[in-house]
């Protein structure tokens, strides 16, 4: 049996407990995204708390790490994403997984809520050094939406269905609601920032984005859009990124950037002044007040926030997020 597995912060910018399994390698991903499977799959809450769940359920101590990948949640849907590792420290993307939450220990618990497993991987034209060498991310597991009713800190179990149909359950980190209310949030004005365009720094890119190659969303200066045009911005350091998202994250932008565009803007803000970390965050980062990185904002033309995804996600899931500022 394994010991509770100990939440811990990397540094200032790191994703949790996602960077801290991810950092030092993972196994190769399939390439492949998947369904979240039936929520009938798993036990059912029926009014049990945290405790009666995992009493009544049968199931095993798990011996897989449940990695959270993003850290600032707010009251209402929120997305949930996280990584599975074995204690190696390899990705993990054969099992099936749902999750569950309580208030507290005595509250009724909210689940199954069965996760979908989104591939980074990208067509290969558009992977980078960053996104594509030893010890990146290649999925990711996603709740799309887990409902926080109240500020404060939740209790989170996982239930983890193997190839072979056993059933195991795995204690998580506990989600903080409403620690970080400063972080613009869906159907906020976002800051109006300057963001450096290609011209500013005479096309050498390599000033404004640490990406190899780097990439093209630097066409515009975000102030001069904002209110104008719907406006993709993402918050990422590829060659700096202590969580190993960021490259798989921009390869992914710019993927869904190259079939999008002209209807919107796609802009990638690194996030290290000089693009170096002794150098401190940026302050496009501050504005924002994000406590971390990757992140990225979908706006509307008129410069109200539609969505946000932090930490990683794939080609299929922007799509989808692209219908909140293109319907249609």
């Amino acid at each position: 049996m394994r010991r509770p597995f100990a939440h811990r912060l990397v540094a200032l910018l790191a994703l949790g407990a996602f960077a801290a399994v991810v950092v030092a390698g993972c196994g190769g991903g399939t390439g492949e995204t998947r369904p979240a499977p039936p929520p009938k799959e798993f036990p059912q809450a029926q009014g049990k708390t945290i405790s009666q769940l995992l009493h009544s359920s049968g199931a095993v101590p798990s011996e897989l790490v449940i990695a959270p990948a993003s850290q600032v949640f707010d009251t209402g849907e929120e997305r949930y994403p996280f990584g599975v590792f074995t204690t190696g420290q390899e990705q993990v993307e054969d099992v099936k997984v749902a999750l569950y939450f309580a208030k507290d220990g005595k509250s009724k618990v909210t689940g199954p809520l069965p996760a979908k497993l989104e591939t980074l991987q990208t067509k290969p034209a558009y992977r980078s050094q960053n996104g594509s060498g030893p010890g990146e991310a290649k999925s990711v597991y996603v709740v799309p939406k887990v409902d926080f009713p109240k500020n404060g800190s939740y209790l989170a179990i996982a239930m983890i269905k193997g190839p072979d149909g056993k059933l195991e359950a795995s204690r998580m980190p506990s989600p903080v609601v409403g620690q970080y209310p400063k972080v613009p949030k869906v159907g906020e004005r976002p800051p109006k920032i300057e963001t450096l365009t290609a011209a500013d720094v005479g096309n050498d890119l390599e000033k404004i984005d640490t990406r190899v190659p780097p990439d093209q969303m630097h066409k515009v200066n975000f102030a001069d859009v904002l209110g104008k045009r719907p406006i993709v911005l993402v918050f990422a350091t590829p060659a700096l990124c202590q969580s190993r998202v960021c490259g798989p994250v921009v390869d992914v932008a710019q993927q869904v950037a190259d079939k999008f565009e002209p209807r919107a803007d796609f802009i990638h803000q690194e996030v290290y002044n000089n693009n170096e970390i002794s150098d401190g965050l940026r302050p496009q980062l501050k504005a924002f007040h994000l406590p971390t990185e990757p992140w990225t904002y979908l706006i509307d033309k008129q410069g109200v926030i539609r969505d946000r995804l932090s930490g990683a996600y794939g080609v299929d899931e922007l799509e989808e997020a692209m219908q909140t500022i293109l319907p249609g």
